[in-house]
């Protein structure tokens, strides 16, 4: 396709988790930046919404693809949907957390996590992956957690399963200087999205009682992205949240263990 003098070839973004949050917030800035958008996400209502508010302050051309991230197979079956498309930029967002002793944690929801944030992210990335290398240009966005960087009791899994995704997209990253591809972590503290519901899975203790710290999604996101566009390896918004990031290296890791225990059990009154 020969493109007309001054015309720019379309760009086009997958984001996942797109239909709140931080995933919602991320594609609007993708919109504004003119990308074209494919949003992933299991609740079908929330994506039209979100697709209807995005397409009334920007125009991209965006496909819907609802599907539930957390099940086997499941990024292959999102790549046969687009992998005639070029993807410049995968935002990896979609994730959840479980609260409890592990020991009493409901194990098919603990593989869903698991399922969800190592093996969908890291099969996804390998997907479209290939493509950008190939092209010698591309970003992809991997969103970790503050959680990455200590052990968490009563969110074990959730815990590990970001340091995963840190680690992860740290080594890769490495090994993809001079590609042109970049990978950036970010990894957010406390933000006010329905995350807490869900980790919460409904109960009483629905809500964080520890208010201190709590981010904007849109200002975490609007960090996050002028990271990525910067090729930022870890991006980690706000200071308090730097130094909390850092802490492990000041005190012992049985220390800091003791200490986000305690967190959690404030936070949710246990």
């Amino acid at each position: 396709m020969q493109l007309k003098p001054n015309e720019h070839p379309t760009k086009t973004a997958l984001v996942t988790g797109a239909a709140s949050g931080l995933g919602f917030e991320l594609a609007l800035l993708l919109a504004k930046d003119d990308y074209d958008l494919i949003l992933v996400d299991v609740d079908a209502e929330k994506l039209e919404t979100a697709k209807r508010e995005i397409n009334a302050l920007y125009s991209p051309k965006i496909q819907l693809i609802i599907k539930d991230l957390s099940t086997c197979n499941v990024a292959g079956e999102i790549f046969k949907v687009i992998e005639n498309r070029q993807i410049d930029v995968l935002i990896n967002n979609a994730g959840f957390g479980i609260f409890g002793n592990f020991n009493d944690t409901d194990w098919e929801r603990d593989a869903e996590m698991l399922n969800l944030h190592v093996v969908t992210t890291t099969h996804l990335t390998k997907l479209v992956l290939k493509g950008m290398v190939e092209r010698g240009s591309g970003k992809i966005m991997n969103m970790s957690s503050l959680a990455a960087f200590q052990p968490g009791p009563l969110m074990s899994l959730y815990y590990a399963s970001k340091a995963y995704i840190l680690s992860f997209s740290e080594a890769i990253a490495n090994e993809l200087k001079g590609t042109g591809v970049t990978v950036t972590a970010l990894c957010p503290g406390q933000t006010k999205t329905c995350f807490q519901k869900v980790v919460s899975n409904g109960s009483k203790n629905s809500e964080n009682k520890i208010k201190f710290n709590v981010a904007c999604p849109k200002e975490v996101a609007e960090y996050g992205y002028e990271a990525m566009n910067k090729g930022k390896v870890v991006a980690i918004p706000g200071n308090f949240n730097k130094f909390l990031s850092k802490l492990p290296r000041f005190v012992s890791r049985k220390t800091a263990t003791a200490v986000i225990r305690r967190i959690q059990e404030k936070n949710r009154d246990t």
